[in-house]
């Protein structure tokens, strides 16, 4: 019995402090997925682990509670969490550093604050939906409203919003269960440059050191010199195997099948695919593409058609992961169309994110692929591939919390509460004004529960301004468009 309340008390305590830590509880993903969740032991990241050390750690913790010496276990997870906040604040210090500048400007300045709040938003790469919504919001707070919208309440409708946005439920990666009896096979793709190659040696070091997985490596790269000699490198520094081209399979998707059989054969947990650089426009690089997942879905096929033939198992890959450098920005986004729509993503890495300016197209590229970002490198050291977190990412941007590189722990928390205040308020005012004008009340209650659509934006009540600065908005709102 006292066991059995030792560990109750270990779990409530630990999902306190994640709570605390966090500083906001989410709410369900909008998004949903049919894939079988993984059943492999990694918690990344706090309670998704670093693995053998992330469970080590819940291991000490739970005997520490045993002891009744909750301190010590508290303070090593408190340590594991700080490391993953560190990394946010450090990857996201340039994006954040331009964006909070050009913030600052809508309280010092003396035009249209939600005009230049959108093209705020525009320049850091949100993306135009997402720029919209979020300004949309900030409108429907001020209509009707005597009070000013602060700082605090801007930053608490932002971190709202990037957070309801890049909130999918399939987030996580995706690796094969216990019932399919076949290695997990995550297919890499991305153009040469991208850092694909320094990605999967990052998350080959992960799944050994984390997920205790025997891995391989599967060089189908044969297009770029020196891409299986870079390969190599990583393997080595992983301590994984690697599978390379050899005199009887020299094309890429002889080198993916021998890595396959190799794989069956000696009870490989997990291979990693790395596949020619490309660029979209490559028709003969993308049908390269398209044969390597068929020969993927029928060497892991799991019956055979009335001529004895394999069935292509439309289950694998178990993940299309496409990796793009955050430098890159929107740029990248007509490639990654492209490659979604001949291959079929799963999800995107996003690379480089210390180095760059422009971490807000993770927003823009997600939503308009409407793929979950999964995992996100931070840095140039082997255990910078972290798990794309929404929260930590919003707050790294932002400038929120100790993800933000401020020392306020719980910042996240009291922006979440005002968040959910200023909605609460706004839909007492609309309650108020339902009989007197249902059209705009329509409006203020599709924006709460997210069923806004352009047909209704176009037909909404006009705000209390001249006609003049109305077109004078409708102007400036189109030349941004094109």
């Amino acid at each position: 019995h006292n066991r059995d309340v030792t560990m109750k008390t270990s779990i409530a305590v630990v999902s306190l402090v994640a709570c605390l830590t966090h500083g906001f509880v989410p709410s369900q993903p909008r998004h949903s997925s049919l894939s079988s969740s993984t059943k492999l032991p990694m918690v990344f990241d706090f309670f998704k682990k670093r693995s053998e050390e992330g469970l080590d750690q819940l291991s000490k913790f739970s005997d520490a509670a045993s002891k009744g010496d909750l301190g010590k276990g508290l303070a090593d997870l408190a340590s594991y969490t700080r490391e993953t906040n560190e990394a946010f604040a450090t990857g996201l210090a340039k994006s954040r550093n331009r964006l909070l500048s050009d913030l600052e400007g809508l309280f010092t300045g003396s035009g249209d604050v939600l005009e230049d709040l959108q093209d705020i938003l525009l320049q850091a790469d949100l993306g135009m939906m997402t720029s919209e919504d979020i300004v949309e919001e900030v409108k429907s707070f001020r209509e009707d409203s005597t009070k000013f919208l602060s700082r605090d309440d801007l930053k608490s409708v932002m971190r709202g919003k990037l957070i309801e946005i890049l909130d999918f439920r399939n987030s996580a990666v995706r690796f094969a269960n216990d019932e399919e009896a076949i290695p997990t096979v995550l297919f890499i793709l991305g153009a040469n440059g991208m850092g694909k190659t320094t990605t999967i040696g990052k998350l080959a070091y992960r799944l050994r050191n984390e997920g205790d997985q025997k891995v391989l490596l599967a060089a189908c790269d044969t297009f770029r010199a020196g891409a299986v000699d870079q390969l190599k490198q990583w393997a080595d520094r992983a301590e994984v195997d690697i599978c390379e081209p050899s005199e009887s399979a020299k094309s890429p998707a002889a080198v993916l099948y021998s890595a396959l059989e190799t794989a069956i054969t000696e009870g490989y947990d997990t291979v990693l695919v790395d596949t020619s650089g490309r660029l979209s426009n490559n028709d003969a690089l993308t049908a390269e593409l398209v044969k390597m997942k068929k020969v993927i879905q029928k060497r892991l096929s799991k019956q055979r058609d009335e001529n004895d033939k394999p069935v292509l198992n439309h289950d694998v890959p178990h993940e299309s992961l496409l990796v793009l450098d955050a430098a890159q920005g929107r740029m990248a986004l007509d490639s990654a169309k492209v490659w979604n729509k001949e291959v079929g993503l799963t999800g995107l890495v996003l690379t480089k994110l210390d180095g760059s300016a422009r971490g807000g197209s993770v927003v823009s590229i997600s939503r308009e692929l409407d793929l979950p970002v999964k995992l996100i490198g931070v840095g140039e050291g082997i255990n910078d591939l972290r798990d794309f977190e929404p929260e930590r990412f919003a707050e790294g941007l932002l400038g929120i919390g100790v993800a933000g590189g401020t020392s306020s722990a719980n910042e996240g928390a009291v922006l979440a509460a005002r968040l959910e205040g200023l909605r609460k308020e706004r839909s007492e005012r609309a309650a108020t004004r339902k009989v007197e004008d249902p059209k705009k009340a329509e409006m203020i209650s599709a924006i709460d529960t997210g069923t806004i659509d352009e047909a209704m934006i176009e037909t909404a009540p006009a705000n209390p301004v001249s006609s003049k600065n109305r077109k004078k908005s409708k102007k400036k709102k189109n030349k941004r468009k094109r």
